[in-house]
């Protein structure tokens, strides 16, 4: 990597200040319902405990409350499960800023403090350089390990960084490698996977993995603009009619690059997207009034014998509505399959990751990316912000 990670600074006794990913949904009574990023970051936390800082002190946003406090975004349920998971106590601050900050910081028995939600203050998401220098007086280096923040250049991923020495932390690191890996150096055979319901959240995607892979697997919503653009019957599925065009386009330049893009052969449909609503298998063509809610068994079979070789995946949306059962099939049957395949298979957060998740697959892939649409900036081959202004080796 070009720019520091943790493992190149010396933390022995000094104030770490780490821009961590909480961003966690919680219920009505503020019970955090899945703590899946706080998890991912502990390692993190552990080794610079271990490694002799003297304070640790936490920051993340929570939700849009939009540059005030609004009580149901209160990183303080964080709190709570930060120290079942350090087994240590866990100091709770009301604010991120202000004259009682820092000497509440150096005056603490706890050597763990999380500050209040940086988005209380409207100068985060403005990056502005007072906030930023405020941020950075309370420690003597800057971890960044929140990739589901990096393509965003606020005061805590990229304006810190202009005061303090900054480096990637453990979970920043290994999202670099992964996807930097597959967009730069990919293990060949190479397949993409792209679902989810727009073309246009992927066409950066496309356009930068298309020359670098081997074939482009499409199922999800999206693949219904591309079977239009082909000629084919789609029925009331999902269509983006002015991205036809460039549907047309992208299959003409796969052609020209002897690149193959695999799209459903047989569809799951219904008349109404409802739980309950009777499914009917078709093949390409969707009849009159029919809505396409998932991939069809040869379509499975078609995309698994295209992945059987494969080296590395990247896998960006799902294969239909998995979110409820009747329609999740494809998706989990892919899942099932690429989790037994000896390849490096990479999960680009958001909805294939909660899809990873609802079927208990999460052990079976290489990396799931704990960030949405951070990953797909990534894959675009786009800068991020929140990296790029790590301090360089």
């Amino acid at each position: 990597m070009a720019k520091l990670t943790l493992k190149d600074v010396d933390l022995k006794n000094k104030t770490v200040l780490v821009r961590a990913d909480f961003n966690v949904p919680q219920d009505a009574n503020l019970n955090i319902t899945d703590d899946t990023r706080i998890r991912s970051t502990i390692p993190t936390l552990k080794y610079i405990l271990e490694h002799g800082a003297k304070k640790l002190v936490l920051m993340s946003h929570l939700g849009r409350p939009d540059g005030k406090p609004v009580a149901k975004y209160s990183l303080k349920p964080v709190a709570v499960r930060l120290k079942e998971f350090l087994g240590v106590d866990v100091l709770f601050l009301n604010d991120c800023v202000g004259d009682n900050i820092k000497p509440d910081i150096d005056k603490s028995k706890e050597k763990v403090v999380l500050l209040e939600n940086l988005r209380y203050h409207a100068e985060e998401e403005a990056n502005d350089a007072n906030f930023s220098k405020q941020l950075a007086s309370l420690a003597d280096i800057f971890v960044n390990d929140a990739f589901g923040t990096a393509h965003r250049a606020h005061a805590s991923t990229e304006g810190v960084t202009h005061f303090l020495k900054s480096c990637a932390g453990l979970l920043l690191e290994k999202e670099i490698k992964y996807l930097g890996d597959a967009v730069k150096d990919p293990q060949k055979p190479f397949v993409v996977i792209l679902g989810g319901a727009k073309v246009s959240d992927k066409i950066g995607v496309i356009e930068n993995l298309l020359p670098k892979c081997d074939a482009i697997i499409v199922g999800g919503g999206m693949a219904y603009t591309f079977l239009k653009a082909q000629g084919k019957q789609i029925g009331n599925s999902k269509l983006e009619k002015e991205k036809l065009d460039l549907a047309r386009s992208i299959l003409d330049q796969a052609r020209q690059l002897k690149k193959e893009i695999l799209l459903p052969v047989d569809n799951v449909i219904v008349d109404t997207i409802d739980a309950n609503a009777k499914t009917e298998i078709v093949g390409e063509n969707i009849p009159d009034g029919k809505i396409a809610v998932d991939i069809g068994p040869k379509t499975v079979k078609l995309f698994e014998e295209k992945l059987q070789t494969a080296k590395t995946i990247v896998w960006n949306g799902p294969m239909g509505i998995f979110e409820m059962d009747a329609f999740s099939k494809g998706t989990r049957e892919l899942a099932e399959f690429i989790g037994g395949l000896k390849c490096i298979s990479i999960i680009g957060g958001g909805d294939t990751a909660a899809a990873v998740a609802k079927f208990k697959l999460e052990d079976k892939m290489s990396h799931i990316s704990t960030g949405g649409g951070a990953s797909l900036e990534f894959l675009e081959g786009k800068n991020l912000p929140g990296i790029a202004a790590l301090t360089e080796r």
